[in-house]
């Protein structure tokens, strides 16, 4: 049978999410996890990769079991045996042919700032920290510039070998709350970094050091040195996972 998995971590003390030898990553605690509980050495496969320190609230994981185990008790058996930065939230059967990766219709990024002239050590591991406050009116402008489908080439990591760099961007919110502001980025996917850059790019324009006439030419272009920096790794967490309609019941 086919179990699909919740699963939420801190990513702080992992070089991300896949597989990597002699490196600690959430896919190979989840894996030695679950083989400590049915005995399998199984292949699990996420709706996606997290970098190293990227944070997940709602990451989605299917695997193929023998075990006995009820569908909906998988859950509990593996907090059993997983560390505590990693937590499975929730499991159940799903179809077959359900995939975690491929039936994904819309990903949430979520990213974290508070704005501060002393670094908090109590937000350090989880929200980025910003010197200058923002004009949020500004960046709301800039949103609706990024929201689309385009050519995302200007908001692509050096060194990443992907060829179609064509995306959609359902929506960009902007939630303040005091110093505190978080950024809710939804698209149907995203490039290397993507997710980090496109929020450097709206705090520099809050900070009123990019203009939006630039932020347009940038997409027109594909020019990445118009565009705003990569915001640091512990701000950002996945957020929440959406399947096609047909599979509405998976969230």
């Amino acid at each position: 049978m086919r179990i699909l998995l919740t699963i939420s971590y801190d990513g702080t003390n992992f070089n991300g999410y896949q597989v990597q030898v002699d490196k600690r990553t959430v896919e190979s605690e989840l894996n030695l996890a679950i083989k400590k509980i049915t005995g399998e050495d199984v292949k699990t496969i996420a709706s996606g990769r997290t970098d190293s320190g990227v944070h997940a609230v709602s990451q989605k994981v299917h695997f193929d079991t023998n075990s006995t185990i009820p569908p909906n008790k998988f859950y509990c058996a593996l907090n059993t045996v997983l560390p505590c930065d990693i937590r499975v939230t929730s499991s159940k059967k799903v179809s077959d042919t359900f995939n975690a990766r491929y039936s994904a219709k819309k990903k949430t990024y979520k990213y974290s700032c508070y704005i501060s002239e002393v670094e908090n050590p109590l937000y350090s591991r989880y929200k980025a920290l910003l010197k200058y406050s923002l004009d949020l009116e500004k960046i709301k402008k800039a949103c609706k510039i990024i929201e689309g489908e385009h050519d995302f080439k200007c908001f692509l990591a050096s060194g990443s070998s992907v060829k179609d760099t064509v995306r959609t961007i359902y929506s960009i919110k902007v939630v303040k709350k005091g110093e505190l502001i978080d950024f809710y980025v939804t698209g149907n996917g995203f490039l290397y970094n993507m997710v980090r850059i496109v929020v450097g790019t709206l705090v520099k324009v809050g900070e009123n050091r990019l203009e939006l006439s630039t932020l347009k030419k940038a997409i027109e272009t594909g020019d990445r040195n118009l565009v705003g920096k990569t915001m640091p790794s512990n701000g950002l967490c996945l957020y929440n996972v959406v399947y096609r309609s047909s599979l509405k019941n998976v969230k």
